[in-house]
């Protein structure tokens, strides 16, 4: 026997899916061939990433009500992404902490 919900009990729950906030991040530059982005439901750091047709895309974000991220959503996947390369306490992160120091005291800063 399947531990699936059946036919019968998926109808009667409520719809929480469709009432979930889909959210979008543009990844590629305005004017290309395609639209590359992330696209979440209900948690912006949980994505995946895709690409389509710049008209594909309209119609998609259209049909799923999709809202782009706000920057400190960005802000905060950027800082998953870059916790779950570096690590924290790691080798790596000591190369790239190392590296970002670097880099600002070549600038100036």
């Amino acid at each position: 026997m399947s531990n699936l919900p059946s036919q019968d009990t998926v109808g009667t729950r409520p719809d929480t899916f469709n009432r979930m906030t889909k959210y979008i991040r543009v990844r590629s530059q305005p004017g290309e061939r395609f639209v590359e982005f992330d696209f979440a439901i209900g948690d912006p750091a949980l994505f995946v990433e895709l690409v389509m047709p710049p008209r594909a895309f309209e119609h998609f974000c259209q049909t799923q009500g999709a809202v782009a991220m706000t920057p400190e959503q960005t802000a905060e996947v950027d800082a998953q992404l870059e916790k779950w390369r570096y690590g924290e306490g790691t080798l790596m992160a000591q190369n790239q902490n190392r590296s970002a120091n670097n880099n600002n005291s070549e600038l100036g800063n």
